[in-house]
C-alpha cells in the first residue's frame, strides 16, 4: 500500500500499525471499506457480502484489485473511477469569496431532507433522514451544506470522512464524498465552495490529505479538482454488483441512448422484469412487453392514449375551448376569432391586458413562445418567431403568477411543481452573457442535455427588460430573469410541491384531464401561489416529462398503469383500498 499512502514522510506500511483492523464505517448510503486495513481480500470479500438492500458499499484504497477481485469474481466489479489526492500541506485558501449563499454543517431534519432531495435529483442513493440528524455531532463523519443567503434553500450538499478518527488512520488522511449541487442552483461555484470548506475543515484539523472518487468520464468535475490542486493516484475502488451499480459492470444497454424521459421509464420497467425493446432511441421509442402484453411508448405518450385526445392537446386553442366547457378557468385569447395579423385587433387586446403571451397554436417545449410582450413592435417581432413554429398564431392574455406543472396519471395527481424561467445572479466579475452560458452548461450537465438557456432575441429581450445589456457586468448578488417561459427546454428549473398544493388546482387537472379523455397527461396552470385555489389553464401536454420530479413515483406509476399486475400485491392491495374510499 506504500503507493497509495506515499508522503513526504516515512514510508510505512499501514496495515502493520493500524489501531481498527477490517475497518469500516456506515456512511448512510452505504459502508465505506479501507482495504488497506484488510489482511486477506477473501474477508475483504466476506464484508461486502454484508452489503444491505438498497445501499451502495465501496471499498476503497485496494493494494490489489486483481486478488480481490479473484475472491469473489461474481460478486464484485472495479469500479470505472479515478482516485485524486489533494495535499493539504500545500493547499492554500482561494482569495476570491462566493457569493449568494453561505456553507455551514447540517444542523435539522429539514436540512437531511433536502439532502436526499438533491441526492434525489442526481440519481444518488438516499440516506435515511435519521442517520444524518443521529451523526450530526460526529467527528468521523462531516456534512455540510450549502444554504441560499435569500430563500434559505439548501443548494449543495458534501460528505467528508475523517480517516484518523474513523479507524485510527496513522497516515492522518481524509476523504471527500457524495458531492452534489442542486441542478436548479442558480449561483455560480456551489461545487467549488463546499470542497474547499471541506479541504480546509480538514486541515485545520492537522490531516494530511483529502482523497476522492470520480467517474472516469466526469470531465466538468475532473477539470474542476484539478483547478483546486488534486493530482491522480493510481488506485482502486471495488463495488458488489447490484442492481443500482448495473450499468457500471454490465455496460450500457441499448436503451442508454434514451434521452432522460424515456430513460426513467425503462429503468423502472427493468426493475419490475418487465422487457424493454428500444425502437427508435433518437425520437424515445421503445416497446414494454410484460407477459402477453405489448405496449409501444413514446418517452410518457403510449397506445393507451387515443389519436383524439393527441389532436385535441397538438392544438392549444382546441384544448382551451375543451376545457373551458368542462368549468376549467381559461384566459382571453385572439388568434382563432380573430386573426393575428389584424393590427387593430391585436392594439385592442393589448391596450385591454397590458401585457399577453405570444405562441404557436402548434409547439412544444417552450420553442416560439413569447411571454410579457408590452409593445406593438414587440408583438410583431414575437408574431414573425412564431409563425417559424406554426403559421396560426395565438396572442393569450398574459396570467400574472408562477407556472405549475401538475402530472396526472389515470386521473390522479401524481406530481404537481413550480416551473421557474432561467435567472442568473451577478457576481460583479462575469458579464450576463458569462454567466448564462455557465449556468447553461450546468443545467445541460444535470439533465442529459435537455435543457438550456438559449442566447436568442427572447433571452437578450428578457435582459433588456431587466436593465441590462448581455455584455454588461451585473452588481453582485442582482438576479436577472433570462427567460420568461419556464420550460425545462430553456432552462426552467422544477420545484416539487407536490405535498403543499392546494386541493382545488388539483380537482381543476383531474377535470381537464377527463375533458380531454387522456390517462397521461401534464396540465400546466398559471398561480400565484400553489398553496392557493386561483388559477388559469394555459396547456395541457400529451406527452409530459416524467423525470426531474423526484422524489415524486412518477415513472412507478406510468408503468403502474401500463401493467398493473407488475405492481407488488401490498402495493396494488393499497391502491384498491384508497380508490374505495
Amino acid at each position: 500500500m506504500t503507493d497509495l499512502h506515499r508522503t513526504d514522510a516515512a514510508h510505512v506500511d499501514p496495515a502493520a500499525v493500524l489501531a481498527r483492523p477490517s475497518a469500516a464505517i456506515d456512511c448512510g448510503w452505504g459502508r465505506l471499506l479501507f482495504g488497506q486495513t484488510f489482511e486477506d481480500m477473501r474477508e475483504l470479500a466476506e464484508a461486502m457480502r454484508g452489503e444491505r438492500p438498497d445501499r451502495r458499499d465501496i471499498a476503497v484504497y485496494i493494494r490489489d484489485p486483481h486478488v480481490a477481485l479473484a475472491a469473489a469474481p461474481q460478486e464484485m466489479f472495479l469500479d470505472p473511477s479515478h482516485t485524486y489526492r489533494l495535499d493539504l500541506a500545500r493547499y492554500a485558501k482561494s482569495e476570491r469569496a462566493h457569493h449568494g449563499f453561505d456553507v455551514r454543517r447540517l444542523d435539522s431534519r429539514a436540512d437531511a431532507d433536502s439532502v436526499n432531495r438533491i441526492y434525489a435529483a442526481r440519481g444518488m442513493v438516499p440516506v435515511p433522514p435519521e442517520f444524518f440528524w443521529a451523526r450530526r455531532d460526529s467527528r468521523a463523519i462531516i456534512h455540510l451544506v450549502a444554504e441560499d443567503d435569500v430563500t434559505g434553500a439548501i443548494v449543495g450538499t458534501v460528505t467528508g470522512v475523517d480517516h484518523a478518527r474513523a479507524f485510527n488512520d496513522p497516515e492522518k488522511g481524509s476523504s471527500l464524498w457524495c458531492l452534489a449541487v442542486d441542478p436548479q442552483a442558480t449561483q455560480p461555484g456551489v461545487g467549488e465552495a463546499l470542497v474547499r470548506a471541506l479541504a480546509e475543515l480538514f486541515q485545520a484539523r492537522g490531516a494530511v490529505f483529502m482523497d476522492l472518487s470520480v467517474m472516469h468520464d466526469n470531465e466538468h468535475a475532473i477539470a474542476l479538482y484539478e483547478k483546486l490542486g488534486f493530482e491522480r493516484l493510481h488506485v482502486f475502488t471495488l463495488k458488489r454488483k447490484n442492481p443500482i451499480n448495473e450499468k457500471l459492470f454490465a455496460g450500457p444497454g441499448p436503451e442508454e441512448e434514451l434521452n432522460p424521459y424515456a430513460r426513467i421509464i425503462t429503468n423502472e420497467a427493468r426493475r419490475r422484469g418487465i422487457d424493454v425493446e428500444v425502437t427508435d432511441a433518437e425520437g424515445g421509442f421503445f416497446r414494454l412487453t410484460y407477459g402477453g402484453r405489448s405496449v409501444h411508448c413514446r418517452e410518457a405518450l403510449c397506445e393507451l392514449t387515443s389519436g383524439v385526445a393527441v389532436s385535441i392537446c397538438d392544438d392549444k386553442a382546441v384544448t382551451r375551448r375543451i376545457v373551458a366547457r368542462a368549468g376549467v378557468v381559461v384566459p382571453e385569447q385572439i388568434g382563432t376569432d380573430a386573426p393575428a395579423d389584424d393590427e387593430a385587433a391585436l392594439a385592442e387586446f393589448l391596450n385591454a391586458h397590458g401585457s399577453v403571451v405570444v405562441k404557436p397554436a402548434r409547439g412544444e417545449q417552450g420553442r416560439g413562445v413569447a411571454v410579457g410582450v408590452e409593445t406593438m413592435e414587440d408583438l410583431r417581432a414575437a408574431i414573425a418567431v412564431a409563425r417559424e413554429q406554426c403559421e396560426r398564431v395565438l396572442v393569450e392574455q398574459k396570467v400574472a403568477g408562477e407556472d405549475l406543472r401538475l402530472v396526472v396519471i389515470d386521473f390522479r395527481l401524481v406530481a404537481a411543481a413550480v416551473r421557474r424561467p432561467a435567472r442568473v445572479v451577478g457576481d460583479g466579475e462575469r458579464t450576463i452573457r458569462e454567466l448564462i452560458e455557465r449556468q447553461s452548461r450546468r443545467r445541460m450537465a444535470a439533465t442529459g442535455g435537455e435543457s438550456r438557456i438559449p442566447l436568442d432575441g427572447e433571452t437578450e429581450r428578457c435582459v433588456t427588460k431587466a436593465g441590462y445589456a448581455l455584455d454588461d457586468v451585473a452588481p453582485d448578488g442582482t438576479e436577472i430573469v433570462v427567460r420568461r417561459t419556464a420550460n425545462l427546454h430553456t432552462g426552467g428549473t422544477i420545484h416539487d410541491v407536490t405535498a403543499h398544493v392546494h386541493p382545488r388546482l388539483v380537482e381543476a387537472a383531474v377535470r381537464a384531464a377527463r375533458a380531454i379523455d387522456i390517462p397521461v397527461v401534464g396540465i400546466d396552470f398559471m398561480v400565484p401561489s400553489p398553496y392557493e385555489p386561483t388559477y388559469a389553464f394555459i396547456e395541457a401536454n400529451e406527452r409530459p416529462g416524467l423525470a426531474n420530479h423526484e422524489p415524486q413515483p412518477t415513472a412507478e406509476r406510468f408503468v403502474d398503469l401500463l401493467f398493473p399486475l407488475s405492481i407488488p400485491a401490498a402495493v396494488r392491495q393499497a391502491h384498491s383500498f384508497e380508490r374505495r374510499d
